[in-house]
């Protein structure tokens, strides 16, 4: 399970929009994002920077 602080999500829209990007990559699974941080589990062919350029690409900063 990862685990990522994301800065910049003040709304619903924010957390559907981040839960959308990393559910539609292959291998991400058990998504959950609040306006704070996501968790995800993965497979071997995902790493944790897969996860911080999808959140990145969308418009908001990862902390951690």
């Amino acid at each position: 399970m990862a685990i990522v602080s994301i800065k910049g999500m003040s709304c619903p829209h924010c957390v559907a929009s981040t839960t959308k990007a990393l559910e539609e990559i292959s291998g991400i699974s058990n998504v959950k994002v609040d306006l704070e941080k996501a968790e995800a589990s993965y497979d071997g062919d995902v790493n944790l920077d897969v996860l911080k350029e999808a959140i990145t690409k969308i418009g908001f900063e990862v902390l951690s």
